[in-house]
């Protein structure tokens, strides 16, 4: 079983919504950790974080959760936005909508939450929300 770490794909994705900017996942993952140390919470090591957020942009833009800004809205061949599927995935792991700890324990009971067609078929679930 694949095994995500929510929290940071979060921040990524939300990197993405928010950024028209060169998409930079290890100084992310470098101010996602500096976050959860300032909360008091334990992190992992910061090396090991940095390479898991640089693996994670290349999952998500291979499966479809992110792709190239074009260049009509200021694409600049290093910066993304979401896909359909990439919304859908911020909108059940986003932390600021309450609940949220169900769609990522159902998401956590898969093989792998992130392939294509499980994810696709576990989001069209209405009782994942």
């Amino acid at each position: 079983m694949t095994t995500y770490n929510w929290d940071l794909i979060e921040r990524l994705l939300h990197e993405v919504q928010n950024g028209d900017v060169s998409y930079t996942p290890r100084a992310y993952a470098e101010q996602y950790a500096a976050e959860k140390a300032t909360e008091g919470e334990p992190t992992e090591n910061l090396d090991h974080l940095k390479a898991v957020a640089g693996e994670y942009e290349k999952l998500l833009l291979a499966r479809g959760y992110i792709k190239p800004r074009p260049e009509e809205q200021g694409g600049s061949g290093s910066n993304y936005i979401l896909t359909p599927r990439g919304s859908s995935l911020l909108s059940l792991i986003d932390s600021s909508i309450p609940g949220n700890n169900h769609p990522r324990q159902v998401l956590d009971e898969q093989q792998d939450a992130l392939d294509e067609v499980t994810f696709d078929e576990v989001a069209s679930k209405a009782q994942i929300a």
